[in-house]
């Protein structure tokens, strides 16, 4: 752990000024929108513009950094998220919002393809495990310390936007100064989404279903909170426990994973997190009680993410694991565009707790077509699956494919082991 810090410091800090500044215009933006006046349905659209944006850059940084190089990229795509953010409290309307957060979503999917691929190259075989797992939890710290920032300011002003703004642009200086050498860059071919779904039915589906969830938490919670009369610094509370809850039930979950059958425990991860949800939308009135739902629901959505990519590994040959990893991220950006405008419109129709209610519904059909997938073929061993690695489901491409790297690696030493006792 400490030789990860001492390589990737800067990386590391770096990434976490990113996460901070991108956690905090997220749900900054659903308060401001409240302020304005914007009905639930506009903030639904402008929420996934920043979604369409994401899968956007996904598919084209590699692309760009292939042709002009990380730091070009980088250097370009930083200055753009600074003035975006500078620029959303002077044009106050939902257009400009939404081509802002198609910009912004763009630009974050573009930075994160450069800083993995930058940070995988400072790793080393033996800690690269170590070191994907440090830049998760620097994520997720980020986006949690950002609700804490939220409350420090009013958000109907313009300090609160200018923050993230100087965050971002902070960022950059402690990465581009210490990183010298410029990694080569490449990205495995995506397998195709029919090879997918023929291999793992339930992955593909799970991961277009689990979209849907984590697009409409990070970029609905706050407009609900607004709707339903939370004040700033009880939204900061709510949108922090999702991502508590991701942190530190991820781990576990993973553990449990490589023991028993994956599918069972997907079955299980999502029918608490939708149980959760449906208590919320029928009997939950105290706001502590909000927050331990809201937990519960980001505790088992984002670890669902690296079930459904360690389920779908056991069904592939090692060599495919990792032309997979892209199809998987595509299918889950699918998915993430239509989800806060499903959610905005059904609280639109139905009132805020319809949020909930279309988490409870979507994560409760991930369990019954889990269930459904346990009577269609019989598990993998255990000692054939492949090995879990936790990823968050904002992660870009390279991360999510140097994950299933190590998992390949992870399973053939572990064959090796075996095979030599």
């Amino acid at each position: 752990m400490f030789s990860v810090l001492t390589n990737s410091w800067a990386l590391l800090l770096g990434m976490m000024l990113l996460m901070l500044g991108n956690g905090l215009q997220g749900t900054l933006l659903g308060v401001r929108g409240e302020i304005e006046g914007f009905s639930t349905f506009e903030m639904s659209l402008v929420m996934s513009a920043y979604f369409i944006g994401f899968l956007g850059g996904s598919r084209l940084a590699p692309e760009m950094i292939r042709r002009v190089g990380h730091v070009r990229v980088f250097a370009a795509l930083g200055s753009l998220i600074s003035a975006v953010l500078i620029l959303y409290p002077a044009l106050a309307n939902a257009e400009a919002w939404m081509i802002g957060r198609i910009i912004i979503g763009f630009c974050f999917s573009g930075v994160y393809v450069t800083a993995e691929s930058w940070l995988n190259n400072s790793a080393t075989n033996e800690n690269r495990g170590q070191t994907l797992s440090v830049y998760m939890i620097v994520q997720m710290i980020g986006i949690v310390a950002a609700q804490g920032i939220l409350v420090l300011g009013d958000p109907s002003g313009y300090i609160l936007f200018i923050v993230p703004s100087v965050l971002v642009s902070i960022a950059f200086a402690p990465i581009l100064l210490s990183i010298t050498p410029t990694p080569a860059f490449d990205t495995t071919k995506p397998m195709s989404l029919k090879q997918l779904f023929n291999a793992s039915p339930l992955g593909v589906i799970g991961m277009f279903l689990l979209g849907g969830v984590f697009s409409a938490q990070f970029g609905m919670a706050a407009v609900y909170g607004g709707k339903a009369g939370l004040s700033v610094a009880q939204i900061s509370m709510f949108v922090s426990a999702f991502y508590i809850g991701a942190m530190i039930m991820q781990y576990p979950l993973g553990f449990i994973s490589d023991r028993i059958d994956r599918r069972f425990l997907i079955l299980a991860t999502a029918a608490l997190g939708g149980i959760a949800s449906v208590f919320v939308v029928l009997w939950a009135k105290d706001f502590y009680v909000l927050l331990a739902a809201a937990f519960l629901i980001g505790g088992t959505s984002n670890p669902l993410y690296s079930l459904f990519l360690a389920y779908t590994n056991d069904f592939l040959e090692h060599e495919d694991m990792a032309a997979a990893s892209g199809g998987m991220v595509f299918i889950n950006g699918l998915g993430a565009i239509s989800g806060p405008i499903v959610t905005g419109w059904l609280m639109t129709t139905f009132g805020p707790g319809a949020f909930f209610g279309f988490i409870a519904a979507l994560m409760l059909a991930i369990a019954a077509y889990a269930a459904f997938r346990m009577t269609q073929r019989s598990a993998p061993s255990v000692d054939d699956t492949a090995g879990f690695q936790a990823i968050m489901p904002s992660a870009s491409p390279v991360f999510v494919e140097v994950a299933q790297e190590i998992a390949i690696e992870n399973a053939i030493e572990e064959q090796m082991d075996e095979d030599s006792h």
